[in-house]
């Protein structure tokens, strides 16, 4: 029981993590996402979202008592010693729920896509890591047009990022996402078949299909 290989999937922020998932979705590989693993840490009456208030205040709460995402952001990009203490109230509860999850599979290989990977300690027991690599005038881009911020505030984002050279050379396995959808395909069905093979013959309740 459990996922027999286990893949991070990482990247930059507008790099494309999301869309990278989904494709492999698509051809059967269960995901596991830690952004929605922290939207439900983080959900009103959630111990997580408690430690959170008592460490920032109540003003981070919108009025029907949920976090405000944005008002969080510009308090922890303004104090770094703050994000710190936010990773150490979330980080532990992620890697254990996602760790858990990948546990109950049974699968010949698995994603798990863990946007902050290299910058909490990358301490998950994966196989391998895979890394979606845009070039940073992309991610400016993307960022700008899917979250509406400027400039500035996507710079401040990048700033707490590992940076790009530093990712690349953590990674087994590199998706280069600049060009277009159809070769983004090519690579992500080039890479399930490697997956299907390191992981071994067997027929598993969930297989992705080759």
């Amino acid at each position: 029981m459990g996922c027999r290989l286990r893949i991070a999937l990482t990247g930059g922020i507008g790099s494309g993590k999301s869309e990278v998932a989904r494709r492999f979705a698509e051809l059967g590989a269960p995901i596991i996402d830690t952004d929605i693993i922290a939207r439900k840490l983080v959900e009103p009456g959630a111990p997580a979202l408690e430690e959170i208030v008592a460490l920032f205040g109540a003003d981070i709460l919108d009025p029907g008592g949920h976090l405000d995402r944005a008002a969080l952001r510009k308090r922890i990009f303004a104090d770094s010693g703050k994000r710190e203490q936010l990773e150490a109230i979330l980080h532990p509860r992620i890697r254990e729920s996602a760790v858990a999850q990948a546990d109950q599979l049974d699968a010949r290989y698995c994603l798990l896509v863990i946007p902050l990977l290299l910058e909490t300690g990358g301490d998950y027991p994966v196989d391998r890591v895979l890394v979606v690599d845009t070039p940073p005038e992309l991610q400016y881009q993307r960022v700008a047009v899917r979250d509406g911020l400027s400039d500035h505030e996507i710079a401040a984002i990048l700033a707490t990022q590992v940076e790009r050279q530093q990712r690349l050379a953590a990674a087994d396995d590199v998706i280069v996402n600049e060009g277009s959808l159809g070769a983004l395909q090519s690579q992500v069905n080039d890479l399930h078949l490697l997956y299907l093979a390191l992981a071994g013959p067997g027929e598993k309740k969930d297989d992705p299909p080759s």
